[in-house]
């Protein structure tokens, strides 16, 4: 048996919540359909919980599915509270947490269940980019189930109890859940974008919840999402560039009390994406984590910072870039999209109006380096460590290209090649070279990092830039 802690549907929300904060909404509403040996069957609240309270003080909409009402399916009423929920939500302008345990949907109601879906589909969309949408899965969520955390912005599951699949394994051509369970917490988080963390039960997921509502504001026009921070602002930290290959350890140590709230970490092992503070502020963060392979830029990692990117500008959270890539991964499979990810990832930094600092902590070469919210591309503050690398290519590289024939001779002299790679390193890719032309705003000391990054953002706090009119991109 185990000793996971599993909470029903009203449970979840009393713990999610703060103390006696919630008040529901639509307790009395039931099923309507009596066809299919439907009318006798009880259907309590219609399987989904629904009401408002807050997190921290803070307004939050909540939906609790049960699953002991109908298996938790989605039926008219059952969508019908979740759309009043969403239509409160935007006009008080507060975050939206669904929690689902959900069999998919309701067969007894046809079409009416279909349209139900639909309407749920549709708030979701309106309210993106309005009302941060987090969802959390407790138990099942197939079928059109999953659209709704795919149209949500954060999404955490449980790890052995939640199942989330489109097609279930079994209904996989030469599969079934024995040999490969694709419908697994531990599946979609290390192999899907949509899943963001995967936590031991229940009470660990509404913890995260509880935290990751915490540090976003309440909705794209807030802004007085703010904590008093308790934490030195001048802090220095000795040592630090000696992590620059660690930009998880590098960002824990920077942030405020030194809390780092990571999402995706399973999926892109080469790219580093998630929350801190900075003088109680939320920064959101993007960084290449060489210590895990990511001294080069992978598809999964361009296409999740492309998308948490797009996030952080809807909600005017600031963005900060720790940048240490030598060029992009080269297999067969990564040719094949390579070019397409890069370029979202390109587009949405630069198409972001959000404060945005970049700080190039080790190698930042070639046109890898200029994705990562290079100056060039939009960065309003880049800093180096005096240890960065700024340029086309590693100086090794590209010695041997511009003096191939000399080199090629015989009895060349390596110690000349040394000195012309050592030459060149200084003059062309140097984080000097580039703070000369203007490329990089200061070279920094990476004890001063933390107070040089705060006061970046708080120069940066009143922001405003004015872009052509258009209706959106199409990248």
């Amino acid at each position: 048996m185990s000793n996971k802690l599993t909470l029903s549907a009203s449970d979840r929300i009393t713990s999610l919540l703060d103390d006696s904060s919630f008040v529901e909404v639509g307790a009395y509403v039931t099923a309507r359909n009596t066809d299919f040996n439907t009318m006798d069957t009880e259907t309590p609240a219609d399987g989904v919980v629904t009401g408002y309270g807050t997190i921290d003080g803070r307004l939050v909409y909540v939906y609790s599915q049960d699953a002991t009402v109908m298996g938790g399916s989605i039926g008219e009423m059952h969508a019908a509270k979740i759309a009043k929920l969403y239509d409160m939500a935007l006009k008080m302008g507060a975050p939206i947490i669904g929690l689902i345990d959900c069999a998919g949907l309701r067969l007894q109601e046809a079409v009416d269940s279909l349209n139900a879906f639909g309407s749920i589909y549709l708030k979701q969309t309106l309210a993106s980019g309005v009302i941060p949408q987090i969802t959390g899965v407790f138990g099942v969520c197939g079928g059109g189930s999953t659209i709704i955390p795919a149209l949500s912005d954060i999404t955490y599951m449980v790890k052995d109890k939640a199942k989330l699949f489109v097609n279930s394994p079994n209904a996989l051509d030469g599969n079934y859940a024995d040999k490969l369970d694709t419908a697994s917490a531990e599946y979609q988080e290390k192999n899907c974008a949509l899943v963001d963390e995967v936590l031991e039960d229940d009470a660990l997921v509404l913890g995260r919840i509880r935290q990751v509502a915490a540090l976003l504001p309440s909705n794209n026009e807030d802004d007085s999402n703010f904590v008093d921070c308790i934490d030195d602002l001048n802090r220095e930290i000795p040592n630090l560039e000696g992590l620059a290959d660690d930009a998880r350890a590098v960002l824990t140590h920077i942030s405020d009390s030194n809390v780092f709230v990571e999402l995706k970490r399973e999926y892109a092992k080469d790219m580093v994406i998630g929350f801190i503070r900075l003088n109680g502020t939320t920064v959101g963060c993007v960084a290449n984590q060489v210590k895990d392979g990511g001294d080069v830029l992978s598809v999964k990692g361009a296409y999740i910072a492309a998308e948490f990117v797009n996030f952080l500008d809807a909600f005017n959270i600031p963005v900060l870039t720790l940048t240490n890539v030598k060029g992009y991964k080269a297999t067969i499979a990564e040719e094949a999209v390579m070019a397409k990810a890069a370029a979202k990832l390109t587009y949405a930094f630069a198409n972001a109006t959000i404060p945005k600092v970049n700080l190039v902590m080790g190698d930042a070469m070639g046109s890898a380096y200029l994705t990562m919210n290079s100056k060039a591309i939009g960065a309003d503050i880049e800093y180096a460590w005096s240890t960065a690398k700024i340029g086309t290519m590693d100086p090794d590289a590209a010695v041997k290209v511009m003096y191939a024939d000399e080199i090629s001779k015989d009895g060349y002299d390596k110690n000349k090649v040394e000195s012309m790679k050592a030459e060149y390193t200084e003059k062309m890719s140097s984080a000097m070279a580039s703070a000369k032309r203007g490329y990089v705003d200061d070279i920094i000391d990476g004890a001063a990092t933390r107070k040089r990054l705060i006061a970046a953002f708080e120069m940066l706090y009143t922001k405003r830039e004015d872009r052509p009119l258009k209706k959106h991109g199409a990248v």
